[in-house]
């Protein structure tokens, strides 16, 4: 005898915010090259972390014990190593990526109760990476940042919105930015950082 499966005993199969947008290839006005490359990273880790009054300097010794990355001290600043990212987003809070998972549970003894909070945001969270020589050019359509080296160097982060989504921005490389985005939004701003690369050339990793 053949049992019948119930719709309720299969498992949902989940699709990554912008699966059903994000298509590889080249798009927009690329005949004379590609400006730009658009993807998604999807990191393991993406915590946030905050340290109550007078911790702010115990909490970036704890980032620094667990993931290597010495922060300067003050909202902006940050580092970047490949694999882990952190930069700070206001006074005494920071973003900190990883590519592996887990890595809440490393602060649980570096980043103690009277020190902090430690706040996993992996599963709310939404990584997007914009490179090549135009990202600027594009991110400043979005945002009244000034997006030039000198004054958004390597390793430093922003906290802004784009019509009320929220967004930190950190700079990974010199024609690199990585944006993370509340997942519920990121479909909606993955399709606007598309169009506004259009005119440009681009291409989706």
């Amino acid at each position: 005898m053949v049992e019948r499966q119930s719709p309720l005993d299969v498992a949902p199969i989940e699709l990554a915010p912008l699966e059903p947008e994000l298509r590889t290839g080249s798009h927009g006005d690329f005949e004379h090259g590609i400006d730009v490359i658009l993807s998604e990273t999807r990191p393991g880790s993406i915590l946030q972390l905050a340290a109550w009054p007078g911790q702010e300097k115990n909490l970036i010794s704890g980032i620094r014990a667990v993931t290597g990355i010495a922060l300067p001290d003050g909202a902006g600043a940050g580092s970047t190593n490949g694999a882990r990212s952190a930069f700070g987003f206001a006074p005494g809070k920071f973003t900190v990526v990883d590519e592996a998972e887990g890595l809440a549970s490393a602060f649980a003894s570096a980043v103690t109760p009277d020190i902090g909070t430690v706040t996993d945001l992996s599963h709310g969270r939404t990584a997007i990476r914009i490179a090549g020589p135009k990202a600027e050019w594009v991110l400043a359509k979005f945002f009244a940042i000034d997006f030039a080296l000198p004054a958004f160097p390597i390793g430093a982060g922003r906290s802004t919105t784009h019509h009320d989504v929220f967004a930190q921005i950190q700079r990974t490389g010199a024609d690199q930015f990585d944006i993370y985005v509340f997942r519920s939004f990121a479909r909606s701003f993955w399709k606007a950082l598309c169009h506004a690369s259009e005119e440009v050339g681009y291409e989706v990793q």
